[in-house]
């Protein structure tokens, strides 16, 4: 972690002015995406005694429940034909080109399964953005186009075993019994993480989440 910490740092201190480092933090489900990016930034940011930093997670570009439903993806939220990969990805231009103005981004809810629009702020003083997503590597258009805005690309590698345990904990919290978050992670979250687990070497840096704990 202070490795990390300190690679992001000398980033951010040599960067020229007028720029931003749009650094992707990649993972299967469960693997702690949100977890270290928070992390990082709330790091970051004590630091430099400022916001200098902002996690923009891909999840709030969920497509919402009633779009699903007319597709019949609902029961599969959370692969890839579920979000709105165009509108992420004009995001992720914005967010790579533009350091003037306000950017907005939408947060998703999990407690509620909503996308919240313009909740995130991303202000010209925030120099690193941690974009922080399952298929940012994607080789399919249009995920395609994700990765030429971003100038890094970190991919936290979980055991598949571990994620299951997690993912079954995930579903068990938000209300599911353990018969349906079963379903839900056989379903849904191991093809996904097989899809994601098939990027991997596509990553600028791998990173080893082990008993909670990232490793580089």
């Amino acid at each position: 972690m202070e490795e990390l910490i300190s690679d992001l740092t000398e980033t951010i201190n040599t960067l020229k002015a007028g720029k931003r480092f749009v650094l992707g933090l990649v993972g299967c489900p469960g693997a702690g995406k949100s977890t270290l990016s928070r992390a990082l930034v709330e790091a970051i940011n004590c630091q430099f005694k400022e916001d200098v930093a902002v996690v923009v997670p891909m999840d709030g570009y969920h497509l919402s429940n009633e779009i699903l439903a007319e597709r019949g993806l609902l029961e599969l939220k959370g692969v890839p034909e579920t979000f709105d990969a165009e509108g992420f990805i004009q995001l992720l231009e914005k967010l790579s080109q533009n350091v003037e103005t306000n950017v907005y981004a939408p947060r998703f809810e999990r407690s509620s399964e909503c996308s919240i629009p313009d909740d995130i702020v991303i202000k010209p003083g925030h120099r690193l953005c941690l974009v922080e997503g399952n298929y940012l590597l994607l080789p399919s258009f249009p995920w395609s186009e994700a990765r030429q805005h971003l100038d890094s690309v970190w991919f936290i590698d979980v055991e598949l075993t571990v994620l299951k345990e997690r993912l079954q904990q995930r579903h068990e919290n938000a209300g599911r019994t353990p018969a349906e978050a079963e379903e839900k992670v056989l379903s849904t979250d191991l093809p996904n993480a097989k899809l994601v687990e098939a990027t991997k070497n596509l990553a600028t840096k791998i990173l080893r989440n082990q008993d909670g704990v990232v490793l580089t």
